[in-house]
């Protein structure tokens, strides 16, 4: 894909993007997904934090994307908080067969305010959109959680590759937007509004046919 670039090229702006909800709820397969294409039905549990890198081209700008990996265990919770400082984005994931893990939710963004920067762009992420028929969240708990917090929303599958690149690539493009905006203008207090474009829905031609029938919701 041409917006993917060696890494040997120069470095314009590197934005670190955490991953965080409850264990098991699929984030380690989800940025492998997005990192490598890859997706391992083998995969264990994170310890601690981990990340990997993807450099893309955006707008003629090189950008490395730095995702950190957190672990999603109640011991790991205090080394993981130092991990969100110096985050401009972040991945809420749940996982769509499992109630619990939405209703864990408001503690996981109580805990991601208290340490990120409070511009920081949050993606709500229904993973495992492929289990349509074991869903224990309806779509519209979740929209309605993301328009309450002003957060954007996916629902994604990191096993069929659907919506996952997506997500991350919405993510980064409000990023850089908001980041160059604030390169070019200096401090222009309408850049620290990441919620203007939240609750429209978005169509991707290469990706809204096959989250339709896949049931999964494909929107800002």
């Amino acid at each position: 894909m041409s917006n993917y670039i060696d890494y040997n090229q120069n470095i314009d702006y590197v934005f670190k993007i955490v991953l965080i909800g409850d264990s098991a709820v699929g984030k380690s397969q989800f940025l492998a997904r997005f990192a490598r294409n890859e997706f391992n039905v083998d995969s264990k549990a994170t310890i601690g934090v981990e990340f990997q890198t993807k450099t893309l081209a955006m707008d003629n700008k090189t950008v490395k994307a730095q995702i950190w990996d957190t672990a999603g265990q109640e011991r790991y919770r205090a080394v993981t908080s130092a991990y969100y400082r110096g985050a401009v984005g972040a991945m809420l994931v749940y996982d769509m067969t499992k109630r619990q893990s939405f209703d864990h939710l408001a503690r996981w963004l109580e805990e991601l305010r208290g340490h990120a920067d409070k511009s920081i762009i949050i993606m709500l992420v229904g993973n495992k959109c492929d289990l349509g028929s074991l869903r224990a969240v309806p779509t519209e708990d979740a929209e309605e959680f993301a328009q309450r917090e002003n957060l954007f929303f996916m629902e994604t599958s990191a096993m069929e590759a659907t919506n996952v690149e997506t997500a991350f690539w919405t993510v980064l493009t409000e990023i850089y937007t908001i980041i160059s905006k604030k390169t070019l203008a200096g401090n222009d207090e309408s850049d620290g509004n990441p919620g203007v474009f939240k609750g429209t829905r978005i169509l991707v031609p290469s990706q809204a046919q096959d989250s339709e029938k896949k049931g999964c919701c494909l929107q800002f």
